[in-house]
């Protein structure tokens, strides 16, 4: 996929496991994350990893229509944290 992307986004759908296959590999760069207002009890992660080991960053949030909200995060690879740290 990524030699067929030539350097262009590609958008994965399909909820936290893909996501987190893709996070494996080294290839997820960010996440859109919807939510919707729902009161629960109790649940699942959103995500199945431990994606926040390096940390996500939030970079935006927005209205979605009337009743949701749109969260955009960067995903920080250890290699970009290793990168800009101070020594």
């Amino acid at each position: 996929m990524v030699t067929a992307a030539a350097g262009k986004n590609i958008w994965i759908v399909g909820g936290g496991e893909l996501a987190g296959q893709f996070y494996d590999q080294g290839l997820l760069d960010e996440l859109i994350v919807t939510v919707a207002p729902v009161t629960l009890g109790g649940g699942a992660p959103l995500l199945p990893r431990a994606i926040t080991t390096p940390p996500l960053r939030l970079l935006d949030v927005s209205a979605q229509g009337d009743a949701f909200a749109q969260l955009r995060y960067e995903v920080v690879h250890p290699r970009d944290r290793a990168s800009t740290s101070a020594p």
